[in-house]
């Protein structure tokens, strides 16, 4: 690897009572498919994996990931573990136009860069949290280096490739809609762009005005020419790590999510069907998502006293029991809640639960 990169920046976002800025050393690395950027934030603790991100088309790791990772409750996840936050190939902050020809990486390739992250870091294990497209990347490296990912959260993920009707509405919709329209359909629901919030327009504003909007371009293509993951239940090509769906309601992909889990191994995944989060869970729903991946970390063994937050109030007995059985590490375990009833079913070791919340 050749031409390593490092500036120091500090994050600017309101702080709690107590609590000191992070520091996040911003690096570049070459790769055989070409330069990636990603931002560390903290240090690497002792026996735990980095937490590492990967964010969807159209946005870069502050826009798909900040609200998440700057809420308050999750405070207490990212002090006991480093981050790393993963650019696309000029997706990131300040990225020069790429020439015209340029051959963007395919997903494949995308994936096949974190090997060399790791490496210039140094870090053996993570926890990918991806969204979209970047749900996909970390599926395929998860793939091909199972050894190397301890837990995986996916949001809107599609594992398939796109079919025939799949490509002739794609291409109908091109001849009619812009690139960022496409993309604001493909991170939110139509009641959410119908509903034209100052979320959605903020994100409207964002895509439309991009700088980079040509890179983007090329993101968007690479994850509409994606391979087929082959996910196949009790099969070869399967992941082998503890997983936690996730997917709002009405999202544009909840269908694609639901096939998914209905693909992997049920002792291995939960499945989050988060209501009123539509498209973006992590944007508009960031306390109920930071509460199911405390009790998914909890479940494969790390912050088990962590302090209990507002979901769990009144679900306390249901989830110690699905997502910290004898407070052992478990790579069989599901996560389960019901906004329903505010109570938790129970179910028999090896099933798959859909949360609902």
């Amino acid at each position: 690897m050749a031409e390593l990169q490092e500036v120091q920046i500090t994050e600017e976002k309101p702080l709690l009572p107590g609590q000191t800025p992070e520091t996040a050393k911003t690096h570049s690395v070459e790769t055989p498919y070409g330069s990636v950027t990603f931002t560390v934030y903290g240090t690497p603790k002792p026996k735990r994996p980095a937490i590492f991100t990967y964010h969807d088309v159209g946005l870069n790791y502050k826009s798909c990931f900040q609200p998440l990772f700057q809420f308050g409750d999750m405070q207490e996840i990212i002090q006991n573990f480093v981050r790393v936050h993963v650019d696309a190939p000029g997706m990131e902050e300040g990225a020069p136009v790429f020439p015209l020809g340029y051959q963007y990486p395919s997903l494949d390739q995308l994936a096949d860069m974190i090997p060399c992250i790791l490496q210039y870091l140094n870090f053996s294990t993570i926890i990918g949290v991806g969204v979209g497209a970047g749900a996909y990347i970390l599926s395929r490296y998860a793939l091909t280096h199972p050894d190397t990912v301890e837990g995986l959260v996916l949001i809107n993920i599609d594992p398939n490739a796109k079919g025939w009707m799949d490509w002739a509405a794609h291409k109908l919709t091109g001849l009619t809609s812009s690139i960022p329209e496409m993309i604001l359909g493909h991170l939110f629901s139509q009641e959410e762009l119908s509903g034209n919030s100052e979320l959605i327009q903020k994100y409207r504003n964002i895509i439309t005005h991009a700088p980079n909007l040509e890179n983007i371009e090329l993101y968007w293509n690479s994850y509409n020419n994606r391979r087929d993951l082959n996910f196949e239940r009790g099969g070869e090509m399967t992941l082998k790590c503890p997983v936690m769906l996730v997917v709002g309601d009405q999202a544009p992909h909840e269908d694609a999510v639901v096939e998914c889990n209905s693909k992997l191994d049920p002792t291995q995944t939960s499945f989050l069907k988060m209501a009123d989060s539509g498209g973006q869970p992590q944007l508009t729903q960031p306390g109920k998502l930071t509460e199911a991946f405390k009790y998914f970390l909890q479940g494969m063994g790390y912050m088990a006293s962590s302090c209990m937050t507002r979901l769990s109030r009144s679900r306390t007995a249901s989830l110690t029991s699905a997502a910290s059985i004898d407070g052992s590490r478990s790579r069989s375990r599901t996560l389960s809640q019901s906004s329903e009833s505010g109570t938790l079913p129970s179910a028999p070791p090896g099933h798959t639960m859909e949360v609902s919340c």
